[in-house]
């Protein structure tokens, strides 16, 4: 999309910034550095590690550095290249309404809706109906390089320790770290803070049935895979599922020439309405973390069960080619390699294929994230400590990471002190047996699991502002309690005077008039 040079409302880019950098001052962001500077083994210590540079992690990471803290974040990916949106995701327009303020953190001039109009104008703003999903990666470089983010780019972590590899980091957690463009290439550096920032699949990652794995490679890929859909040109494609990622796999593979996508969806039906939407209002935003674990569970799994419906456009984008087919009733039940096809089988018959897409979700699997294999034993899930009325099980929610109002991981309670009757262990236990891992409570879950416990606050656009400023507030709370000692002798330390002593002559009290005395 190009602006006109005439449009009156095309202030450009340069004039954008310019009026974020007043809005900044204006609310004296950010603030200056008050927390103490602090070394180990002679590198820098951050105050708060964040793994993660998509959108949470850029969000998180602005409401920290306007708190006045010291903050690194490490991505995997290439420069511009964070999160899903230029590389997996599949969809031509954001899901969100465009009106949303995203992860603009309450200043105007951060939004994409300015970030827009400063580039086309308010008639082209009008004109939109969704944001298309590049430019959104477009205005997320943007986010990144305006306000400066200290993002470190191709470095994987591959390694946690609370309070380090031999535990002699005392109040930090340390990260292994490899360079991905010098390979072999790795050092460590610690934080006193450390936060997951890793998207959708942040403890875990794409699921697929079991029976999947027994299949050669070649003739399946999951939704959220990086594959080259070209590949699938002249082929006859099954796509496993019906939400928006499955819509979106099936309409990228025939805009890429495929002979025939058939849908294969288990339910008689497409949901067709959105239940979250439904929920959503600053209560359901900043009310869910405050909940009872009863009422918790009662709405993520009525969400969870009545499942969200694919786009209307993304529907539209796939049954707009006369070769797409939507079977319905017709769940994938296994697969067997023969005669150079796919023979699948479903619970409506089989059908011959030459590749599948499954569109199935993703699962908290620690075993998929190594990185965190020495604290996961010790990570408290849900299943852990609350026992769900009958018919309301569900496997998500239980493996789900009980966390505490600061994002933090909890201990696992000890032997014999998990759940009795739907209540929470013992918190006197769970901290007992959290010695076996100690520094596990300084590592924070801003990832998608932590919705059971918080809310959807932690990577959908609608509230991702609340959520990133929720766990700047709460990192810089724990943080300044740590060190009260230090900050209650820098206050009796400090010394500069606001009144000089010349502002005043001292003058004594005048005499005391004489008594009047009346004689009779």
């Amino acid at each position: 999309m190009t602006s006109s040079p005439s449009e009156p409302h095309v202030a450009g880019l340069p004039a954008l910034e310019q009026r974020l950098a007043y809005e900044l001052a204006c609310l004296q962001l950010p603030a200056a550095r008050w927390t103490p500077a602090r070394e180990h083994e002679g590198q820098p210590v951050a105050d708060v590690a964040i793994i993660g540079a998509g959108m949470a992690g850029l969000a998180l990471a602005a409401a920290l550095v306007h708190r006045g803290m010291a903050v690194v974040v490490y991505d995997e990916a290439p420069t511009g290249l964070e999160g899903p949106w230029a590389t997996t995701a599949r969809m031509e327009t954001l899901r969100s309404p465009k009106q949303l303020a995203g992860p603009a953190l309450g200043v105007p001039s951060l939004t994409f809706r300015a970030w827009f109009e400063a580039q086309f104008g308010s008639a082209a703003w009008e004109a939109l109906d969704k944001i298309p999903r590049l430019q959104w990666m477009d205005y997320l470089r943007w986010y990144r390089r305006v306000l400066a983010l200290p993002v470190h780019n191709e470095h994987r972590v591959t390694d946690v320790w609370p309070q380090g590899e031999d535990g002699r980091a005392e109040g930090l957690v340390a990260l292994r770290i490899e360079r991905i463009e010098h390979p072999g290439a790795a050092f460590t550096a610690c934080a006193r803070r450390l936060v997951l920032a890793t998207g959708r699949a942040g403890l875990g990652g794409n699921w697929v049935p079991a029976w999947v794995h027994g299949l050669p490679r070649m003739r399946w890929a999951h939704s959220a895979d990086e594959f080259d859909y070209a590949r699938l040109r002249g082929q006859r494609v099954g796509v496993v599922g019906a939400g928006a990622s499955a819509m979106d796999s099936a309409a990228t593979a025939l805009d890429e020439g495929a002979a025939r996508v058939h849908l294969l969806v288990r339910r008689h039906d497409i949901p067709r309405i959105n239940k979250g939407k439904g929920a959503g209002s600053p209560g359901f935003v900043h009310g869910h973390a405050r909940l009872p674990d009863e009422w918790k569970w009662r709405i993520r799994h009525y969400i969870h069960t009545q499942q969200v419906p694919p786009p209307r456009n993304s529907t539209l984008r796939v049954s707009s080619h006369a070769n797409a087919f939507f079977h319905l009733g017709c769940a994938v039940v296994g697969a067997e390699e023969r005669g150079g096809a796919l023979q699948v089988r479903t619970s409506a018959g089989s059908v011959e294929l030459d590749f599948l897409i499954f569109a199935t979700g993703f699962a908290i699997d620690w075993a998929q994230r190594p990185m965190l294999r020495h604290i996961a034993p010790h990570v408290r899930l849900w299943r852990d400590a609350y026992v769900p009325e009958p018919g309301q099980e569900d496997e998500e929610l239980a493996a789900s990471p009980d966390l505490g109002a600061d994002f933090e991981f909890q201990p696992r309670a000890a032997a014999g002190a998990g759940a009795a009757g739907g209540a929470k262990a013992a918190e006197g236990a769970a901290l007992a047996a959290g010695a076996s891992c100690p520094g596990l409570e300084r590592i924070h879950c801003f990832c998608y699991p932590a919705a059971l416990s918080l809310g959807v606050i932690t990577g959908d656009i609608p509230a991702i502002s609340e959520g990133a400023m929720q766990l700047a507030s709460g990192l810089a709370g724990l943080l300044y309690a740590e060190d009260v000692a230090r900050h209650f002798a820098r206050m009796q330390a400090f010394a500069e005077p606001e009144v000089f002593g010349d502002e005043w002559v001292a003058s004594p009290l005048p005499a005391p008039l004489p008594e009047n005395r009346h004689e009779c």
